[in-house]
């Protein structure tokens, strides 16, 4: 059974975490913890295992420059490194909540709207940051992807969605336009769910996407427009049924994904159904491979509790191992505890075990490695981020605490 073991980051006001981490070359974790509050933005982190001891970096708001309105409160994407700098992205983190979802935050008296996100790279040598970029029209960076050898990212924007380029040596931006009707601003049948994964082909660059519908679409290179991959599509029967215009799911979206180079192919899981499944991009083939939920959800037959799936999915140090952090039925006196039936926000409907599950793509082998635990026999919670060591070390960003305002800090889980 894996032991969970919390860093303290000594940051009180941090909230729960999506993506906002990653292990550098340099043998650090570099990770955000997020806030909810209008006066303290999101900060990050590094934590040297060498040395056992994590550090404050930086206050988002003022890498960006920013004070005064309402705060870069979050990072929604995961570090991605690239000649010796890591990039990432800055997101809004107060929402308001109307008919049950969230939408971009009222603020108080004297404080200015979200100014947007901004695109940002840190030098892991000297330690400075770099304000490259900022989207468009106050939107944040939902989702992102690095295509570092032709110096470009690109990027999903909330609420409305947005697809973005950015030449990160003009600095300028292409817009591309929404990617899925009004996205989670829309209301009705406008909305859609937005794709929390953008994945880059290494070898021509392209950039690929999902929407709620099911479809896959493809960004070429200096291309004016995106285009939908005419060849297969999300949309099977074994990821279930769903109301695409309804909030509260990932609908046909996948949900995380990675590049497996050997392969030339784009791994990915879906949210809801947590089902594992391999996009080859060069014959626009999908190929469902196994359902990747843990053991007692399988038995169970169960959706996964996280009502938009989980986004702890990485590759581990060999290249082709498979690390997912995923959630498994709490049980009481042999029963299973029940939660809510729906959701209309990404979060989840009941009590649940984090479960650590090994995926080798060279022989299709599963492993559930059971449930995680801290050593006091509690359990982590609202785990949506995974990074793998050289040394196999699972970190992640978790609460820390049973309890709905509990904080979150980063936990390292022992192989």
């Amino acid at each position: 059974m894996p032991i969970a073991r919390r860093i303290d980051s000594g940051f009180p006001w941090s909230h729960d975490t999506y993506n906002g981490i990653g292990v550098a070359s340099d043998g650090c974790v570099y990770y955000v913890l997020c806030s909810e509050s209008f006066t303290r933005a999101g900060a990050m982190f590094r934590y040297d295992p060498r040395s056992d001891r994590a550090e404050f970096v930086a206050d988002l708001s003022q890498a960006c420059g920013e004070s005064g309105g309402v705060p870069q409160n979050k990072s929604h994407v995961n570090f991605e490194e690239h000649a010796g700098k890591l990039y990432f992205a800055t997101h809004v983190g107060i929402y308001s909540v109307v008919d049950g979802k969230e939408v971009m935050p009222v603020p108080p008296a004297g404080v200015a709207p979200y100014p947007g996100g901004h695109f940002l790279s840190y030098d892991l040598a000297s330690g400075a940051i770099e304000d490259l970029a900022i989207a468009p029209g106050g939107e944040g960076v939902l989702t992102f992807a690095l295509d570092g050898p032709r110096s470009r990212a690109y990027a999903i924007t909330w609420p409305t969605g947005r697809l973005l380029a950015v030449n990160l040596d003009s600095r300028e931006i292409r817009d591309h336009g929404r990617v899925s009707e009004m996205g989670e601003a829309g209301i009705g049948a406008n909305y859609r769910t937005l794709c929390r994964s953008l994945r880059v082909d290494p070898g021509d660059g392209s950039v690929y996407f999902t929407t709620s519908e099911g479809w896959i679409f493809r960004l070429r290179l200096e291309a004016d427009a995106f285009e939908r991959v005419e060849g297969d599509d999300l949309r099977k029967d074994y990821f279930g049924l769903y109301d695409i215009a309804s909030p509260g799911h990932m609908g046909y979206n996948w949900r995380q994904t990675i590049w497996y180079e050997p392969e030339s192919a784009i791994y990915g899981v879906h949210g809801n159904s947590g089902y594992l499944f391999r996009f080859e991009p060069r014959i626009e083939r999908v190929d469902v491979l196994s359902r990747l939920t843990s053991l007692p959800s399988q038995r169970c037959g169960m959706f996964d509790q996280f009502s938009y799936g989980y986004l702890g999915f990485a590759l581990g140090p060999d290249g082709h191992t498979i690390h997912y952090l995923t959630g498994g039925p709490v049980f009481e006196n042999g029963r299973r505890v029940a939660g809510k039936a729906s959701t209309a926000r990404g979060e989840a409907k009941g009590q649940e075990n984090l479960h650590l599950v090994l995926y080798d793509i060279e022989t299709g082998s599963y492993e559930d490695r059971g449930p995680v635990l801290f050593a006091d026999g509690s359990r982590p919670s609202y785990v949506n981020s995974a990074a793998v060591a050289e040394e196999g070390r699972v970190y992640a960003i978790s609460r820390v605490a049973p309890t709905a305002d509990a904080i979150s800090d980063l936990v390292v889980i022992e192989p």
